[in-house]
């Protein structure tokens, strides 16, 4: 143990020099004292994948993607430029919505790197290695960054789909595809999806109001049932736990809330602290998307 004793003009010259380091810092580096600002542009690191995605995503698949083709090759383009100037870098297409090319033509310039490109690949898909370079070629791009299984329904999915799991699995070998993972739309396929090593990525439906959340019966069970939401929320904690990534999804109830009050209120839940690593919301216009980014910037602000 030291007998080194400190006097009493030691401490009082040291005490000073500390409170006026403090000082400097607090006037010269104010921003070193401010809260951090969680915007709906923040690059959110998606579960044990390390990518990177905006907090907030762009859907394509509004009534299965009619409501964005209906916009046109122009349109389209100045919806995801508006969203990319805002901060949007994350854009979710499918198959199934038929817009891989319309996201190719808007994307022509922008900087690939600064993209998260997510697609979906239907569950019986016969060649799916060959599917996926026709997806790269349609969407304009070298690699996606995230590809799902698309829209399961049963538990046992993964016995029924074991071909495209080691597709994909060899696709991300080969870094055409760098994350996997699957949407599901029933509470069963859902639990299976948290038990799975394989799957990066959970793309999850989530609302407070329970609108077309997973149930535990089929996909046509699409009645607004809150009471189902804890046996969701249940999985989304497992697989935060497990380290997989978790997007989500129908958070405008699939476009069912048209009171603003009620899509407020969804994205407040969403944004609860450790729930969702991002969300994807399908949009129209502009003035759709700076109500989403001023929702959830509110929110982040508030929680």
């Amino acid at each position: 143990m030291s007998n080194h004793k400190i006097t009493r003009r030691q401490f009082i010259k040291s005490t000073t020099l500390l409170a006026g380091s403090t000082l400097i810092t607090s006037n010269v580096f104010p921003f070193l004292n401010e809260k951090t600002k969680r915007t709906a542009a923040d690059q959110m690191i998606l579960g044990k994948t390390g990518l990177k995605i905006s907090r907030l995503g762009i859907g394509t698949g509004s009534l299965g993607g009619r409501i964005q083709r209906s916009l046109g090759t122009e349109g389209f383009n100045r919806l995801i430029r508006y969203a990319y100037g805002r901060g949007i870098t994350y854009i979710d297409t499918a198959e199934a919505y038929q817009t891989h090319t319309y996201v190719r033509d808007a994307i022509k310039g922008l900087p690939r790197e600064k993209l998260f490109i997510l697609t979906k690949m239907p569950g019986n898909t016969e060649n799916p290695l060959e599917t996926i370079d026709r997806y790269r070629k349609e969407l304009g791009t070298d690699y996606i960054d995230c590809l799902l299984i698309h829209c399961k329904v049963k538990q046992d999915w993964d016995e029924t789909h074991k071909k495209l799991m080691n597709a994909f699995e060899l696709a991300k070998d080969k870094k055409i595809i760098l994350s996997h993972g699957v949407s599901c739309h029933t509470l069963p396929a859902l639990e299976k999806a948290t038990k799975l090593k394989w799957v990066d990525v959970n793309l999850v439906r989530v609302n407070p109001q329970g609108a077309h959340i997973d149930m535990p019966y089929g996909p046509r069970d699409m009645k607004s049932n809150p009471s189902h939401l804890p046996a969701v929320l249940n999985q989304i904690k497992v697989m935060k736990r497990k380290k997989h990534g978790v997007i989500g999804m129908k958070i405008i109830g699939d476009g069912d809330f048209v009171n603003l009050e009620d899509r407020k209120k969804s994205i407040r839940y969403a944004m609860q602290p450790g729930l969702v690593d991002a969300v994807v919301v399908g949009f129209k216009s502009p003035a759709e998307i700076d109500e989403a980014i001023q929702n959830i910037d509110d929110a982040l602000d508030n929680s």
